[in-house]
């Protein structure tokens, strides 16, 4: 609120006098335009001077000439009275002392007073990756574990894992490819599942590739027998399936085979760890070696992807720590397990980390095409069983190239 303006000065008794003079003058028809105004006012008349003295200066005031106005102030006139100000409408607001915040802050989230010996909890921070690491890595162990126990105690039960394996390998890519409305024929594939790991132990190669061709024909008589609309997309899809997924696992029974020794299906026994079973051990543990580096490396220092339209998560950094972190296992397991030189380690983990890479890159386009994330949900952490065999996929024809160059059979 703005303080109200002071009124003008009242005009003086002389010139309050003057003006009367001037008035008188014009009245009594004398004209004072000849002389200066200063004489006007400093010359009077006698007489007028005498009746000037004698009017009461409370009387009424004659009007001013329109040629004195300007020279008159008004007296402002206010209109409507004044009215008294609250107490206190210019009052200072209180200084806030210093060290206060004068402006006002959000409000803060209150926490808990912690008591001395409390336990302090806290959420873990989210992967980079986007998994839920404690489970992935309990998930992960648990299948390592069992599969070393079956593949160095037992080795039947290894081959009922890769059976097993393939099976869902096989069911969660027939269900991704309904997504592209393609139906392929789960029976004779299911066939070929449990025939082309088998063949490959007890048969070896030829058996194995036997297998692949009697699989390969039973799905197209299937589907002729059966038509189905797209039935020429449901024969080339389900050997597609056959030839990635049993097929290219069924190397790892190549790896573990060992003509003079092979294991019956029906007897248990005591099963000392052969040199087949070292050889797949290795292959797995370069495997994991590429998967567990590569992972490390990427999420902490990738920056350059390698494949952006493929798989964005994946990156040159990441492929780095996964060829040094397996030449490191690589040497390890060629010294202290296939009992062979530092270099044979070294050309093993060139071979996995080329290889598992690629076998990545490879499901990673392939759920692109059909518009899915995960094959599945069955293994948490991980997502489908699938998105753990990628690797494994490819990795088992090169191992077996890899040991069959080297002659170590």
């Amino acid at each position: 609120m703005s303080e109200p303006s002071e009124p003008a000065p009242l005009p003086s008794r002389r010139a309050l006098r003057a003006a009367e003079r001037e008035a008188e003058k014009q009245a009594t028809g004398q004209s004072g335009a000849g002389l200066p105004e200063s004489s006007t006012e400093q010359v009077p008349s006698r007489a007028s001077s005498a009746e000037a003295h004698k009017a009461p200066l409370t009387g009424a005031i004659p009007a001013v000439p329109a040629a004195r106005a300007r020279s008159v102030p008004a007296i402002p006139r206010p209109t409507s009275p004044l009215t008294e100000l609250p107490k206190g409408a210019f009052a200072m607001a209180p200084v806030a002392p210093i060290g206060e915040p004068t402006l006002a802050l959000p409000p803060k989230a209150e926490s808990p007073v912690s008591e001395p010996g409390a336990v302090q909890t806290t959420t873990a921070p989210a992967s980079r990756a986007g998994r839920d690491l404690p489970a992935a890595i309990g998930v992960g162990l648990l299948l390592l574990v069992a599969v070393l126990v079956g593949l160095l105690l037992y080795p039947p039960a290894f081959l009922a894992m890769v059976v097993l394996a393939a099976a869902l390998g096989v069911w969660e890519l027939s269900r991704g490819l309904l997504q592209r409305d393609v139906r392929v024929p789960l029976v004779p594939m299911m066939v070929g599942v449990l025939a082309m790991p088998v063949a490959a132990y007890y048969a070896g190669a030829e058996g194995l590739l036997f297998a692949l061709s009697a699989c390969a024909l039973a799905i197209l008589i299937w589907r002729t027998l059966d038509p189905v609309p797209g039935a020429g997309q449901s024969i080339f899809a389900g050997i597609f399936v056959l030839a990635w997924v049993p097929f290219l696992i069924s190397f790892a029974l190549l790896v573990l085979r060992d003509p003079n020794n092979l294991a019956s299906l029906f007897e248990f026994r005591n099963w000392t760890a052969s040199a087949g079973a070292l050889r797949v051990s290795t292959m797995l543990l370069l495997v994991v070696a590429n998967d567990t580096f590569g992972y490390l490396v990427g999420a902490l220092f990738g920056k350059h992807p390698m494949a952006p339209k493929i798989s964005p998560k994946k990156s040159w950094e990441g492929f780095a720590g996964s060829v040094l972190g397996a030449a490191i296992v690589g040497v390890l397991a060629a010294i202290f397990l296939l009992q062979q030189p530092w270099w044979v380690g070294v050309l093993l983990a060139l071979g996995m980390v080329a290889a598992a890479t690629t076998g990545d890159l490879a499901e990673s386009m392939v759920k692109r095409e059909l518009g899915v994330k995960d094959m599945s949900s069955i293994l948490p952490g991980h997502g489908g069983l699938m998105d753990r065999l990628d690797s494994i996929l490819f990795a088992a024809p090169v191992a077996f190239l890899i040991y069959a160059l080297l002659e170590l059979f």
